[in-house]
């Protein structure tokens, strides 16, 4: 039966469901907090091999890994702890829309992949090849598959179910990325990527919140038109102020580690380039706030946590610039692009509402 079509789409959210699920919001805005950490202090390189952090023992042994060492293995732990909650999220999803049947198909595959990543890395491992990338390739197919039989099988709420997978495959294939960045001794491109896919991630878990309590079925336009265009037009406006931003940080003085040496691009004409993008993006932020306000629009509130967001991100922008970009600055900066990007996320999930909603 159709979503839109029946009033049983409306699904028992426990409260196990949704304090994991915002546990798990808060986890994807810490790791990017940790991440940042294991860039700025230099600590890319902390752990030289992956999975293992040495090429004897799966955490930090030698002395002169120190502090970099505990601080980048710190990291990779906290990986496992977002995808346990990932993990915890979406079976907590598929129980509440599809009950015990849908979550024991979703097993089934999960112990299938298991088996089949297991049974890689032993045939590939004693040649010499990389056995765990193939054990982690598996297993995320597997996933894939699994995510794709559970959105074809569940007759509601698959846009939960979607995003509690998307979080579930994205930090799986984050890790593998991550792992990717330490083997090509942080190359800059694979960094920036790691931390835009986090990114990503973060506004997605904050989807998951926000539709937790929607009212399912079909939706409308809950704003003018063009309120609604000008909205599109801000998220332009943030995702390229996140690239330049990323490509800023990739040429300039962290590096990630001290003996990783950054060319190619100018640091110092892309940070100028990135703030001609943050400037617009306030300003329309700004309009967009103003305007809701005066004509009292759905969105008006999470648009005035974005308009702070924005505010207190440009002001860190240019302190840190002026400042020879401080670590700790840095960090803050990279911290609250993410959650400027996920209450973006929440302003655009409220220009819609149900079709049957009153004013």
């Amino acid at each position: 039966m159709p979503e839109s079509s029946a009033p049983s789409t409306r699904i028992a959210v426990g409260r196990p469901l949704r304090v994991l699920a915002w546990i798990s919001f808060i986890a994807e805005v810490v790791i990017i907090g940790t991440g940042g950490a294991v860039r700025l202090t230099g600590s890319g390189l902390g752990c030289s091999e992956w999975p293992l952090c040495t090429p004897e023992s799966l955490v930090p042994i030698y002395a002169d890994q120190g502090l970099h060492g505990a601080i980048e293995f710190g990291n990779r732990t906290m990986t496992g702890v977002v995808g346990l909650l990932a993990l915890a999220v979406l079976f907590l999803t598929l129980h509440a829309i599809g009950g015990r049947r849908l979550l024991v198909r979703a097993l089934w595959f999960a112990g299938a992949g298991l088996v089949g990543a297991l049974i890689a890395y032993a045939v590939t491992a004693p040649f010499g090849l990389p056995g765990f990338g193939f054990f982690s390739g598996v297993l995320l197919l597997a996933v894939i598959v699994g995510a794709v039989d559970s959105l074809r099988t569940s007759a509601v709420r698959r846009d939960l179910s979607a995003l509690a997978w998307i979080v579930l495959v994205g930090v799986m294939a984050q890790a593998v990325v991550g792992g990717l960045a330490v083997l090509s001794d942080l190359n800059p491109f694979i960094v920036g990527f790691h931390y835009t896919s986090s990114l990503l991630l973060v506004c997605v878990t904050a989807a998951y919140l926000v539709r937790l309590d929607a009212v399912p079925g079909p939706r409308e336009r809950a704003v003018p038109a063009w309120f609604a265009i000008l909205s599109h037009v801000t998220g332009l406006a943030l995702a390229a102020t996140i690239l330049f931003g990323v490509l800023t940080t990739g040429s300039g003085p962290h590096s990630g580690d001290e003996n990783v040496v950054r060319d190619g691009f100018d640091a110092s004409v892309l940070a100028h380039v990135h703030s001609w993008p943050g400037y617009i993006l306030a300003a329309l932020v700004v309009v967009l706030t103003v305007s809701a306000w005066v004509m009292r629009l759905e969105p008006r509130r999470w648009l005035l946590v974005l308009v702070c967001a924005i505010l207190v991100q440009v002001a860190v922008g240019v302190w840190q610039a002026r400042e020879g970009l401080p670590p700790v600055l840095v960090g803050i900066h990279m911290v609250l692009a993410s959650l400027s990007a996920a209450a973006y996320t929440v302003v655009v999930l409220h220009l819609k509402k149900p079709v049957d909603a009153r004013d």
